[in-house]
């Protein structure tokens, strides 16, 4: 198998069922690569999965997904992370671009020309930039632990018997009540306001009746006088 030395993905392909069927592929070498990924391809399982087969000097990556297997053969001194950042790349890619199950019906090889410079493109991204694509696939790594370890808590709780129902009620019912506790308190402060205007009122009432009585007496006093 003939390759340029300073190449690290060699052959790209996208398929779909059981038997496989190639719906796009490319590559810009001369050599047995597809057969070699083709023969692979049968061997694998239908579930989802990663897997990758070693065959002189060079690495076959598969990533199964929704009954589409995304395939890059690459050198081994590119390693595993390379070839699997750029399979998940793939993966999101394809899948946006045709929407999943609409490319599952397509002829083989119909979306070669289509497909096949996107996966031109995408190789050369990898091979130009792959630190990048290296930091990037440890990125989605952290990102999937995250939500493994959120996924496990949650598991964690069901196998407790707390049900996820009793936790909705639950919050329901905790905001329920602090709906009902904030309405209280505003209609606690609204009375005290009430009996803090009536008590003004009262102690006003009261100072004008006394400043009313004052002004009488004095009134009456000077007519005493006269």
């Amino acid at each position: 198998m003939g390759h340029n030395n300073r190449a690290t993905l060699i052959y790209a392909m996208v398929a779909h069922g059981t038997p496989p069927v190639v719906l796009a592929e490319y590559t810009a070498f001369s050599g047995n690569f597809n057969s070699i990924a083709f023969q692979c391809l049968q061997k694998l399982p239908s579930s989802n999965n990663k897997f990758t087969y070693n065959c002189d000097n060079h690495t076959f990556n598969y990533l199964i997904h929704n009954g589409f297997i995304y395939c890059v053969v690459a050198e081994e001194t590119a390693g595993r992370q390379i070839p699997m950042a750029f399979l998940e790349h793939i993966k999101d890619d394809f899948s946006k671009t045709y929407g999943g199950e609409n490319a599952a019906t397509v002829p083989a090889n119909s979306l070669d020309k289509e497909y096949g410079r996107k996966l031109m493109e995408h190789m050369q991204d990898c091979i130009e930039h792959p630190e990048e694509i290296s930091n990037l696939a440890k990125v989605k790594a952290q990102v999937s632990e995250v939500k493994g370890v959120m996924l496990e808590n949650i598991e964690k709780v069901l196998d407790r018997g707390e049900k996820i129902e009793l936790l909705v009620e639950k919050t329901e019912i905790m905001h329920q009540q602090a709906k009902d506790f904030h309405s209280a308190g505003t209609r606690l402060h609204r009375r005290m306001w009430l009996q803090k205007s009536k008590m003004k009122l009262v102690v006003l009432a009261i100072v004008i009746a006394l400043i009313l009585i004052i002004v009488l007496s004095v009134c009456e006093g000077f007519d005493c006088g006269d």
